[in-house]
């Protein structure tokens, strides 16, 4: 991961430098790519033309920035999401590590599924059955315990096809574009159906995105004192979903403002995109299209996990931007570091 950020810092670094009109002393004219791992289309150059346009002064899309407000999925979207979320595969290994304080769950389900590696079972589960065992598995502790808690599983816990650290299975283009909104003075916000403190573990180190700029599902919380210090406790109860129509709400009640740019991948994105392009003034939508089985995977109107369908439907009808994995995209994934 510090060849992400020190990548990152270079790019950043190289787009202030063209700001001031040099870059490696090269005049403005010929600054480098911002979007190097990006291939050129149509996709690229939408995005290009965009922030053109809502940052340069006086012309007619230009938008202050303060109100240059980006909203950005997660899962899909920025890493790795199959074969199935990181979240629940944390959930499910914290299964099979707190089972021996739970002995009733070798005959209950959806416990037994996981105990028993019973995937069928687990999946016949369905939603009802996932959310009972995230609650139990996010729940009775502190917050401050839960997030030592996913730290220590993010630190090692690898990817059971690529054998990488999930946190090393980022999106390099997405990442570039991050870091050219922000050169761009825009404020990027990672907007997701994953669990809020859960992606606070890792947004910053991974994505340069501070913990108060993570919007996310959240279970309740209370307020204790234990020993005579202040904790804060989970409890099993789901507080707010941040997916599909969610999210505009979770965008209001967090952000406060509209977002004029905003990325996504799958149906649960849908409502965050129609949201932006509800402003008044110009805006990015966007979506990102799993096409490359062979580098990362190629799924959509019938996936389990990130399905994309209507979404889909919907930004070809409006003429939002769809990213083509396999052909817009020149690498997926930050290059390996290499042990010194």
């Amino acid at each position: 991961m510090l060849l992400i950020l020190s990548r990152r810092a270079v790019l950043a670094g190289v787009l202030a430098a063209g700001l001031f009109g040099f870059a490696s002393g090269q005049a403005q004219s010929e600054v480098p790519d911002p979007l190097p791992s990006w291939n050129e289309g149509p996709v690229k150059k939408s995005i290009i033309d965009f922030v053109t346009r809502v940052t340069k002064e006086g012309g007619p899309d230009y938008v202050k920035p303060e109100l240059r407000i980006a909203t950005i999925d997660n899962d899909g979207t920025l890493w790795v999401e199959q074969p199935m979320y990181t979240q629940l595969a944390f959930a499910l290994d914290r299964v099979k590590v707190l089972a021996p304080q739970h002995p009733e769950w070798k005959t209950t389900q959806p416990f037994k599924a996981v105990l028993d590696g019973d995937v069928e079972a687990l999946a016949a589960s369905g939603e009802k059955g996932m959310v009972e065992i995230i609650a139990a598995t996010h729940s009775g502790m502190s917050t401050d315990d839960f997030l030592k808690i996913v730290g220590d599983w993010l630190a090692t816990a690898k990817h059971p096809r690529f054998k990488r650290l999930y946190t090393e299975l980022v999106y390099q283009p997405m990442i570039e574009l991050l870091v050219y909104l922000r050169a761009n003075q825009f404020k990027t916000f990672i907007v997701s159906g994953g669990g809020q403190e859960f992606m606070r573990v890792f947004a910053e180190k991974t994505y340069d995105v501070p913990p108060e700029q993570v919007v996310g599902s959240g279970s309740a919380t209370q307020f204790e004192t234990w020993d005579e210090a202040p904790v804060l406790m989970r409890l099993p109860k789901v507080d707010f979903i941040d997916d599909g129509p969610g999210k505009p709400v979770g965008i209001n009640r967090f952000i406060g403002r509209h977002p004029i740019f905003a990325f996504g991948n799958s149906d649960g994105d849908k409502e965050m995109l129609e949201w932006t392009a509800a402003r008044p003034g110009l805006s990015f939508m966007g979506l990102v299209h799993h096409t490359d089985g062979v580098r990362e995977y190629a799924y959509d109107r019938q996936s389990k996990f990130g399905k994309l369908d209507k979404a889909l439907d919907e930004a070809n009808a409006k003429g939002w931007a769809v990213v083509d994995m396999k052909k817009d995209w020149k690498t997926i994934f930050p290059p390996e570091a290499k042990t010194p």
